[in-house]
């Protein structure tokens, strides 16, 4: 009988610690991984606007303090477009692999990028934000230069 309970007592501590453990095997670093929990911002293109996740890194903090902010941002190889700010923000660039329709990102330390196609690259970026329902994005953007507002929601 003795057996029998130690055997019992043994496999429910071994489901406990099943159950209870934790793994540290998973990470992910911040600067690359959208934060769900922080502030949205607006992206207005003409008449259209856009709700944009930001990422949580010191590189949009920066940002925040530039904000609400109107530039005209240029065409670039039909897929982005760009604007050079005045001032760098600080950066922590790395190699996305892939960008997606409505990535808003930090190219070098002070060229705004807003993608309105998704492609492969061997470009390094700091992400900045990502809009949440990219559809018409390309449409508002249009081919030429275009006036952009950004602004904290």
């Amino acid at each position: 009988m003795k057996p029998v309970f130690t055997s019992i007592a043994l496999l429910i501590c071994i489901q406990l610690f099943a159950c209870c453990n934790k793994s540290s095997a998973i990470t992910s670093s911040p600067e690359n991984v959208l934060n769900t929990d922080s502030m949205k911002m607006k992206i207005t293109i003409g008449t259209t606007a856009f709700t944009a996740t930001v990422n949580n890194n010191p590189t949009v903090t920066a940002f925040k303090t530039r904000l609400p902010m109107t530039i005209n941002m240029s065409d670039l190889n039909a897929n982005e477009k760009h604007f050079d700010l005045p001032n760098s923000l600080p950066a922590n660039a790395s190699n996305p692999g892939t960008i997606q329709t409505g990535d808003l990102m930090l190219y070098g330390s002070n060229t705004l990028v807003l993608f309105y196609k998704s492609f492969s690259t061997a470009y390094n970026y700091t992400r900045l934000a990502r809009i949440d329902n990219p559809s018409g994005l390309a449409a508002a953007l249009g081919s030429g230069n275009v006036t952009v507002t950004f602004e904290l929601q």
